[in-house]
C-alpha cells in the first residue's frame, strides 16, 4: 500500500495508509485485525481519494466524509443552487454511467424544509457523498498495472472531488475536545 500510495503521490499528493487494528472497544466483534486495508489521500480535510485492498479485490473512489455540521448546510445549499446543483448531478451520472456507485449515509426522508418535489431530492438526502467503483479480484492486481488503474479511477473521480472542495470545503466549526467538531 505504501507503495502504491508513493507512485500515486506526484499526482495526488501524500496518501495515509489505515490501520491494519481494529477498534474493538465497543464492538460486539472482539477481532483484533481489519480484513481490509485501505488508505486515504486528502485534498482537504474528509475529502479526497480512497483506495482499499482486500480479500474481495480492489476498491477505488473519492468523495467526502463530513468532518463538522457546517459541511453539511454547504453542500445542501449547493445541491439546492440551480447551477452547483445541475452540475453535481451531471458529475453523479457521468460516474455511474463509468462505473461507479454513488454510496454514503442519507436520511431515510426529505431534509426539513426541502420541497417533496425537488429536482434533486437524492442529492439533497446525502450527508455523505462517496462514489465507489468495485474491481474484484482482478488479475493485474498483483503487477504493476495496478498504479495504472488507480491512478485512472483517481482523475476520473478528480471533477467531483474539486467540486466537493469548491462547494463543501473543509469544516470551519471550531474544533472540541477530543479533535472534532461541534
Amino acid at each position: 500500500m505504501e507503495a502504491l500510495l508513493a507512485a500515486l503521490a506526484d499526482e495526488f499528493g501524500e496518501g495515509t495508509p489505515y490501520r491494519p487494528h481494529r477498534d474493538v472497544r465497543f464492538s460486539a466483534d472482539k477481532s483484533p485485525y481489519k480484513d481490509h486495508q485501505g488508505a486515504l489521500v486528502q485534498v482537504v480535510d474528509g475529502m479526497g481519494y480512497y483506495v482499499q485492498v482486500s480479500a474481495e479485490g480492489l476498491l477505488t473512489g473519492g468523495g467526502y466524509l463530513p468532518k463538522g455540521p457546517d459541511q453539511l448546510a454547504r453542500l445542501r445549499a449547493a445541491v439546492d443552487a440551480p447551477a452547483s446543483g445541475q452540475e453535481l448531478e451531471g458529475l453523479v451520472d457521468r460516474l455511474d454511467a463509468q462505473g461507479f456507485d454513488l454510496e454514503g449515509e442519507a436520511v431515510r426522508t426529505r431534509p426539513r424544509g426541502v420541497a417533496a418535489d425537488h429536482p434533486r431530492l437524492e442529492l439533497m438526502r446525502l450527508k455523505h457523498v462517496i462514489v465507489v467503483r468495485r474491481h474484484g479480484e482482478a488479475p493485474w492486481m498483483s503487477g504493476p498495472e495496478l498504479v495504472d488503474h488507480v491512478r485512472e479511477d483517481w482523475r476520473t473521480v478528480r471533477p467531483l472531488v474539486t467540486w466537493l472542495v469548491d462547494h463543501v470545503g473543509p469544516s470551519r466549526a471550531p474544533a472540541t475536545r477530543g479533535g472534532r467538531s461541534a
